[in-house]
Formats: structure tokens, sequence, C-alpha cells
């Protein structure tokens, strides 16, 4: 190969991109052109090879920058046989573990490609350290030095920021701490966090469309026609996602140290308060709360709430979708209402189907009027059943950690240091149980906040509103009350013949409605025009 055909390549790299303002690439740059101009070769320009901000100690630079473009360019062959790679000095190349840093520069050099050091002017192939071994053994010293003087610090900082954490919890510091990303709708001024009021805007806007039942992806586009940005590059699905975890939302700053988890409270300017996270956090934890993939989307169906009156089992809609008017609209004895036993041959002897019209009609009706909203809402046993429910998982909580304890304990006492398999074993088995009763407390915690939001005092005049804009076929409202629903009711029950049957379908569709504060109703529907009759008017 001629001299002509080989190159030379400048790395840089800063893992803080404050060290790129100075002297030290500008010194770089010039010793690689003149080292490639010594040796009659072309310093190559357009591979770029410069990481900022990313660090040789966790090898991002690999992982994320321009340095794992490079190797990979080696593997596959882009990269002439005989080129030379200059860099300041190997710590440059790696901070990791000796092992992995020697192993990347043997991958270089195994590819054909002498790297350089400018700080010293030592070269590295593998004629010079077929020559010359000791510089291999050189080389591993730099690499132990560079990974000790960077895990040295890494401690340090991770020391310090231990410190400044504990002491956030303490109350006795209330500075900075440099951990991990800080939300896109804040930014640091001279006298601390402050709200960005355009991506809070944004943030507020995200969460009213997810709360109306759109998922993040859908979200994200409505957003986008609106002209709302959570950053400099606009939206996207995946950034909403994202957020609705996020507790900075309530003004927490969550961190990890070495496993380690710290919640620093009223670190962050709120933009929720505890109240609104929980119900955000009840609404994420509810998958019928996003639309399904049907054309018009379900109000009484397709949110897990709808049950058959007879068999038990779930309620679902049938839209038969080729059966369109001349006008486009689907007549409603095409959509209909099936249980999952019945029309999989599961045992319902009564269940059928009927059309969901009338019924959504109904449920419509009734809660139009404020006088029956009110007393569906009026609080229940719901309330106290939930607090049951939550002490009890905190026993269990309580009860699991106790007998951890005590295997961890045995554990450690077992000087032989080959402790029984069977109590490793029930060691893991009891952390999984203890993190899944965890998760039950952070549910039902939630559960218990929203619900006390569900009970207060419900709005007739939005039921109304939204019961017109169904009925003019308008399919943005239904996903509206389809929320509604979800908020106001704990469980449908559908008679589909009625709750007196002989097995012929009769002139009524009976539904026992549930509401979440536990109250009862039940109606008697007209199975033709959803006109209804409460319980407590029947004749």
């Amino acid at each position: 190969m001629k001299a002509s055909d080989k190159k030379v390549y400048s790395y840089l790299r800063f893992s803080d991109p404050r060290q790129a303002v100075g002297s030290s690439a500008d010194r770089q740059l010039a010793y690689a052109a003149s080292w490639a101009a010594m040796h009659g070769m072309v310093l190559d320009s357009s591979l770029s090879l410069k990481d900022e901000g990313l660090s040789a100690y966790h090898e991002r630079h690999v992982t994320q920058g321009a340095l794992g473009v490079f190797l990979r360019a080696i593997t596959e062959g882009r990269i002439p046989n005989g080129s030379v790679l200059v860099v300041e000095g190997l710590d440059r190349l790696s901070r990791a573990e000796p092992l992995l840093a020697q192993a990347q520069l043997a991958q270089i050099i195994n590819g054909g490609v002498t790297v350089v050091t400018a700080s010293d002017g030592r070269e590295y192939n593998r004629a010079s350290l077929k020559a010359q071994p000791m510089d291999l053994v050189y080389s591993l010293l730099v690499m132990i030095r560079a990974h000790e003087e960077s895990d040295t610090k890494s401690k340090r900082v991770k020391a310090a920021i231990r410190r400044q954490c504990e002491g956030w919890i303490a109350g006795t510091y209330r500075g900075l701490i440099r951990n991990g990303k800080d939300p896109q709708w804040l930014r640091l001024s001279p006298g601390g966090w402050e709200l960005i009021p355009e991506r809070v805007a944004a943030v507020k806007r995200a969460l009213e469309l997810y709360s109306q039942g759109l998922g993040a992806g859908r979200a994200a586009n409505v957003m986008h026609d609106e002209g709302f940005k959570l950053t400099e590059w606009g939206i996207s699905g995946l950034q909403i996602y994202r957020m609705i975890k996020q507790p900075a939302l309530r003004g927490v700053k969550r961190l990890t140290l070495d496993g380690e988890d710290f919640e620093l409270e009223e670190y962050y300017p709120r933009v929720l308060s505890d109240t609104e996270w929980s119900e955000l956090q009840h609404l994420a934890s509810q998958r019928f709360r996003r639309r399904g993939a049907g054309e018009i989307p379900g109000i009484i169906t397709g949110v897990g709430l709808a049950f058959c009156g007879y068999c038990g089992t779930a309620v679902v809609a049938q839209n038969i979708m080729n059966r369109r008017r001349a006008d486009g609209t689907i007549a409603d004895g095409h959509r209909r209402l099936h249980c999952t036993s019945y029309s999989k041959n599961g045992g319902c002897s009564y269940g059928g189907s009927c059309s969901v019209v009338p019924v959504e009609r109904a449920v419509l009706s009734f809660c139009s009027d404020q006088i029956n909203l009110t007393r569906l809402m009026q609080a229940g046993d719901a309330g106290q059943t939930l607090q049951k429910q939550l002490v009890v998982a905190r026993a269990a909580v309580t009860k699991i950690t106790t007998q951890l304890s005590k295997v961890t304990d045995a554990l450690l006492a077992d000087e032989s240091g080959a402790a029984p398999l069977a109590f490793v074993r029930k060691a893991r088995e009891l952390e999984a149980q203890l993190t899944a009763a965890e998760q039950k407390v952070a549910q039902l915690e939630h559960e218990a906040v929203a619900t006390s939001g569900a009970v207060r005092p419900a709005q007739a005049e939005r039921w109304v509103e939204l019961a017109a804009d169904v009925e003019a076929g308008d399919y943005g409202a239904r996903e509206k009350v389809r929320q509604l629903v979800m908020d106001t009711f704990n469980r449908i029950v559908i008679y589909m013949r009625g709750m007196q049957t002989d097995g012929r379908n009769g002139p009524f569709i009976d539904v026992q409605l549930f509401s979440r504060s536990g109250q009862h109703r039940l109606l008697r529907i007209n199975r033709k025009n959803g006109a209804w009759v409460a319980s407590e008017d029947w004749e």
C-alpha cells in the first residue's frame, strides 16, 4: 500500500465540555498535521473524531461517541491498514478497567492502525511492540494509573453527592446537587431553579390530553399541531410517556448512588400537588384509560367495567363496520354488546347480544341529572374499604421485612462462609415478595387519593354537554365521556335480556351501576329507545 493511501486521524475527548476551551485541542491538531506531513501522509478530517462531555471511565465515548464509530470502522475494514490515530495520551482512549482498556488498544493495533500519543511522541503498533515488549507493560501501567485516578475521583464525587443528599433530607443543605438529568421545563438561575412558562404550559397540556384518554403518541401529535414544545426539538410520545413517571412534577429529585435510591422533596418548583401527582399515577396504572384500536371509542366497554349479569364474564362491543349507511354512519342495531363467555361458547346460556346504543343513552341520561349524580357519588364505604386494604397491605410489608431480616441475620451469622442453599433461595423469594407488597401499597395509596378526589361534587352540566355531542356523532366527546365513566363507576353489570328472563329477549335491558364511592343503582332500560326507569320507580 502506498504511503499516500494511509491516513492520519486525530481523536479528541473531553469528559467536561469546558475542557475544550483552551489551546490543547489546537495543539493536538497541529501535532497531528505535522506528524502527517513529516511521514508523507494525509490528515483525514472527514471522519469527525471528537467526544465532548463523554466519560472514558464509563465507556460512554465508545457506546455513544466518536471512538465507538472509529472502532466499528476498523472492524468493517473502512480504515486503511497502516493508518495512524493521534491522541493526547492513552488515558484519552480509555479510563476503564485496565484489562478492558488494553483490549481496546489491542483492537485498534490488531486492525492495522498505529496509535501515536502527542504528549510523549510514543508509537504503538505490532512491529514496535514486538521490538520493544516493555512498551506494552508501560501502556498497561498508564492505563492502571488512569483508571485508579478516575475511580478515586468517582468515589469522591459519589461520597460528596451522598453527603449532599443526606444533608438535603436532614434539612442542613439546600445547594445544587449535580447528578442525573434535570427536567426540561426548568432552568437554573442565580436565585435557583425557576419554571420556564412555555415549557410548563406544554407539560400541563400533555397531562390534560393524557387524562382525557389520549395515549402519549396521540397526545404528542395533537400538541405538535397546536405548536407546543417540551424541548428545542419539539415533542414526542416517548417524552410524554417518560414525563408522566417523573416525580420532578411534584418537586422531587430522584437519584441512585451505588444501588441506593434518594428522593429529595421540594428540590424543584412544583408543577403538580401531591394529590394531582397521585391521581396521575393512578391514571397511568389503569391500562383501560387509553383508547383501544377500534374506530368508535367505547363508552361503557373497553374500560374493564362492564360484566354480564348472568355469568360474570366481561361484556365487549362489536361494531359491524361493513354495514354502514350511505352517509357513513352505523345503525344502532349494528353496534352490539355480548359477553365473552357466550361468544366463545363458554357456558352462558342467557347472554346473547343486544345493541349498546340504548345502554349508552340511558347511562348518559341518568348522569345528566344532578340529583341522580349527586346521590350516586355520595360517599359510601369505598373509602373505608380501601383504607382497610391499605392497612393489610402495609402489615404484609412489615411482616415480610421482618422475615427477610431474620433470614439475612442467619446468613451473616454463618461463619463457615457456605450458607445453605435453602436460606439463599428463601432470601430471594422474600425479596421478590417484598417488592410486590411494596408495589401493592403504592397502588392502594394512589387509589385512595384518586377515590377521595372522585367523590367531590359532580357536575351534571358536563354530562349534558357531552351527551349532546355524543348523540351528534362526535368521537372526541365519546373519549371524554369514557374518562367520566371510569371516574364515576367501579362496575357496570348488564342483563341483556332483563333480570327476570325465560331466555327470550324482553322489552327491557337491566343495568346495575356501582359507583366508585360505593353507591349502587339499578336501571331498567327500554331496548328500543334507551328510555330508563330507576328500580325505586318500578311498578
